[in-house]
This record gives C-alpha cells, sequence and structure tokens, in this order.
C-alpha cells in the first residue's frame, strides 16, 4: 500500500500509511487470537475501561475492532470510529451488530455525545501532526459533561510528547485526573516509555 492506494491518504501521517503497508489485517488479528490462544490476557486496555464505570464509550481508532467488541460483550454501549476503512471493514465483520464508523477523528460530527472516550492504541502517533490538537478538541467536543478521556500510547524522543498531549487536553478543557506507566496502573514515572492518562471535561468545556 502506498499513499495513493489509501483513500484518505491526505488525512493521515506518512507513518500510517508506512505501517499500513506493512501489516496484513488478517495477520494482525491472528496475533491476537494466538496470544488469547497461549493463554496471554488481551484484554488489559478492555479491563482498564471497564473498571472506570465507562457508560457509553467512543472507541477511537478503533482499528479492527478488538477492544470495542471485548467491550461491548461486558454490556458496554460502544460506537468504534477509524478513518481505516478496511480495519473498520474487518471490524464489522466479526462484531456486524455494533456500531462502526469510518470517519476522520479530527473532523467528525457523530450525533451522540459520549460519557467515555477511549483511544487504547498509539492512534495519536499516526495521525497527521497538525491534527493533533484539533483531534484533542473534538473528541473532548464529544464527551458529555464531566466525560473523560482515556488514552494510552508509546513517548518517544521524538515523537509527540506526553507534555504536548497535556497542553492539547489542557487547551481542550480536560484536565488530569489519573496517570499510570500500563493498563494494569503500574505507577507511572518521569522518563518512561508508556503512559496511560485519564482526563476529565471540566466545567465549562467544550
Amino acid at each position: 500500500m502506498d499513499a495513493t492506494e489509501f483513500p484518505n491518504a491526505a488525512l493521515v501521517s506518512p507513518r500510517w500509511v508506512e505501517w499500513r503497508r506493512a501489516i496484513d489485517i488478517a495477520d494482525y488479528d491472528a496475533r491476537f487470537e494466538r496470544l488469547a490462544a497461549a493463554g496471554n490476557d488481551v484484554h488489559g486496555e478492555a479491563d482498564f475501561i471497564t473498571a472506570m464505570d465507562p457508560g457509553t464509550v467512543l472507541d477511537a481508532g478503533c482499528g479492527t475492532g478488538r477492544i470495542a467488541i471485548e467491550l461491548a460483550r461486558r454490556g458496554i454501549d460502544v460506537t468504534g470510529v477509524d478513518l481505516d476503512a478496511d480495519m473498520v471493514a474487518a471490524a464489522m465483520a466479526k462484531a456486524p451488530g455494533q456500531s462502526w464508523r469510518v470517519d476522520d477523528l479530527a473532523r467528525m460530527q457523530l450525533p451522540n455525545r459520549f460519557q467515555t472516550v477511549a483511544m487504547p492504541g498509539n492512534v495519536m502517533l499516526f495521525c497527521e501532526p497538525a491534527d493533533r490538537r484539533l483531534i484533542v478538541h473534538n473528541l473532548a467536543q464529544h464527551l458529555l459533561p464531566g466525560g473523560r478521556v482515556v488514552a494510552g500510547f508509546s513517548l518517544e524522543r521524538d515523537g509527540y510528547t506526553l507534555a504536548e498531549w497535556d497542553d492539547h487536553c489542557a487547551a481542550s478543557g480536560l484536565e488530569m485526573v489519573h496517570r499510570f506507566a500500563t493498563w494494569t496502573r503500574a505507577p507511572f514515572v518521569s522518563g518512561g516509555d508508556y503512559h496511560v492518562s485519564v482526563h476529565r471535561l471540566i466545567e465549562g468545556g467544550p
């Protein structure tokens, strides 16, 4: 896959196009199936989100639906959104009765508002850098009053920094309430290479 083969290439980063070129969607899903069959826990993100008593959930950057499908299996009302139509098609094939949508996180206007927006993958690293602030702002606009954004992504030396994430959240009316190093709630230490952060929409936010 190159940029001309990806229908939304203008809205994603070259990094995403490179990653998609390197993976086969069926193999990507099969890897998690093999891990689960071997007795590994592949639902750490869903466990974390479930423990939050999340209410309605928007899975922003849902990919092939691994986490959204598990949340729905637990009785949670979840909508999955991703810009990659092929990945959304894979999610729909696995769970046709769930709510899926192909859309741009920076510009989508969904009819519903949610108690929780979840971004459990490296979504912010793969999006177009110029859109990052707009994505955070738009996700905040899709929250109900007092709603929360929970996000986890790798912290790279030359990537999207934690300071940038916090600045974008603050500018969008979101205040941090929790931060961990892993989805199993290991304490976060400055200089770590991964974070899981929960931000809440403050009164008067978007």
